[in-house]
């Protein structure tokens, strides 16, 4: 492979002289196309992506990585994680199919750890990664990617408003970015609802520019994203399902056996005592709003009715506070104004009842103070909508598995 081919001369000589600094820890497989990867995440700065990939070989050390490949998962994550290899695409790298609707983040969470469940998306993606490079020996560097079906039909935002799911979408978006950049060839979200956009507006936050252009996002209007994926994908490398001919024995148009659906995960599997400890972690975090800036804490809100609840105090100084909100139309509109507030001599507390499924932001604004930083102890959770005859809320997710909980949602942080 010569993947070097067509670069400027600056960008050139800062490939050798990555190259020439990390000659101690080269592998076989860590080609001038590998070695691009990382100079391209860190804008040609040879210092910069040295810097990324040492950081990045630690991490793979630490979490022993390279193991995972033969690590046999629980029996749980084996059976209801909902992703598959459906074939191939024109260049032979791989696609991945995942009906993201099939996972049941609160069952999986409540039957294994954060870390397993961590250990088994990053297999997944060593697993395809590994399939690219075997790929690439006979189709060449084009097959090097991987290529990714996201389909979001029935999605459920109300459980990943859960705390702990928020968590993992935070640790797993955050470990993508630092571990594997421009390995993403394309990623088609299709049959997105409105309420995708909600999601979307936080999660993108984490993703950086080239990976932002390579998801294609598409209603539920399959003649317009079974015609892209057709451009790219042969036909006998997708399922029915997707506009291609695969299908099961059976005639399932899903190709269930080879694409694992997920779906709601048996009571049986939960273990108690992390049930119990989940549900009672503190909320209380501590936070420095520097001179001059602001801290904005990004909540999700799946249903109308839901109270978003906070409770702060600072030391020594007051603080300006609000709360926006940003709907699945992208309407923004400002539920608390942004004032003053006594916190360094008060606990502040406070809560509202959303209005409507969104994003919500609270911020906390220090930008009138050009002398002092402010020190601010907060704790902000989210609770579903009371509910009078116990029925399931419209998406279908049990009330009693939410309900009591302060769900702390946090999807982002970010200091202005």
């Amino acid at each position: 492979m010569a993947p070097a081919k067509g670069l400027s001369d600056d960008q050139r000589f800062a490939l050798i002289k990555f190259r020439r600094s990390m000659a101690d820890v080269l592998q076989p497989h860590h080609d001038d196309h590998y070695l691009l990867r990382w100079l391209r995440a860190r804008n040609w700065d040879a210092a910069a992506a040295e810097k990324m990939m040492r950081d990045s070989l630690r991490w793979r050390e630490k979490y022993q990585v390279d193991a995972l490949l033969e690590w046999q998962p629980p029996e749980v994550l084996d059976k209801y994680y909902p992703s598959g290899l459906s074939g191939y695409d024109a260049e032979g790298s791989p696609v991945v199919v995942v009906p993201f609707a099939g996972l049941d983040i609160f069952g999986i969470l409540n039957s294994v750890s954060k870390r397993e469940f961590i250990q088994m998306t990053v297999k997944q993606m060593e697993t395809y990664l590994f399939l690219g490079r075997q790929q690439a020996k006979q189709h060449g560097e084009g097959a090097l990617g991987v290529v990714t079906i996201i389909d979001m039909a029935n999605f459920n935002l109300r459980q990943w408003a859960w705390r702990p799911a928020g968590d993992v979408v935070v640790s797993l978006l955050q470990m993508y970015e630092a571990n594997y950049p421009e390995i993403l060839k394309n990623c088609y979200i299709i049959n997105a609802p409105r309420v995708f956009s909600i999601a979307w507006s936080v999660v993108k936050n984490f993703l950086n520019d080239y990976t932002q252009s390579k998801i294609h996002i598409y209603k539920a209007d399959p003649a317009k994203w079974q015609a892209s994926l057709l451009q790219n994908i042969p036909a006998d490398q997708l399922p029915r399902y997707f506009g291609g001919t695969m299908e099961d024995a059976s005639g399932d148009a899903h190709c269930s056996a080879k694409i694992k659906q997920g779906g709601k995960v048996p009571k049986e599997y939960f273990q108690k005592q992390d049930v119990e400890r989940r549900n009672d972690q503190s909320t209380v975090e501590t936070a420095v709003v520097k001179k001059g800036g602001k801290l904005k804490l990004d909540y999700i809100a799946a249903q109308t009715g839901t109270f978003l609840k906070w409770e702060f105090r600072t030391e020594g100084h007051d603080i300006r506070f609000s709360v926006t909100m940003k709907d699945a139309d992208g309407n923004c509109s400002t539920l608390v104004p942004l004032k003053r507030v006594g916190s360094h001599e008060a606990e502040e507390v406070g809560f509202i009842t959303c209005p409507a499924p969104g994003t919500y932001t609270v911020v906390f604004d220090n930008t009138y103070s050009y002398l002092r930083s402010k020190k601010l102890h907060y704790s902000i959770g989210m609770a579903p909508p009371l509910s009078c005859d116990g029925e399931d809320g419209d998406d279908g997710v049990e009330d009693t598995r939410f309900r009591g909980e302060l769900s702390d949602a946090r999807l982002v942080q970010t200091a202005g």
